[in-house]
């Protein structure tokens, strides 16, 4: 079973980590227009809101399953941020 703890310390990085990346892409090249980098940013803003709400969830039967359902879709999201990010 995953610990929230830990989970929201893996959130954190992975997140933060997307927004740093994005950030650089920006400075790396001003020559193009910030629209998409700042969506990037914006999602994976509201991305880890979101989750962080799940996690705290305190309202859920199965604890363990809960979380590593949240595990997963944190995972999924990032994934998709990611692949959006390499494909500037």
């Amino acid at each position: 079973m995953a610990s929230k703890k830990n989970l929201k310390k893996d959130l954190n990085y992975v997140m933060s980590d997307i927004i740093e990346t994005a950030i650089i892409y920006q400075i790396a090249h001003p020559e193009e227009d910030a629209k998409e980098t700042d969506a990037i940013i914006a999602d994976a803003v509201s991305d880890f809101n979101a989750m962080i709400t799940k996690i705290n969830q305190r309202d859920v039967e199965h604890k363990g399953k809960h979380l590593k359902e949240v595990s997963k879709e944190i995972e999924t999201k990032a994934h998709d941020l990611i692949s959006r990010i390499n494909a500037l």
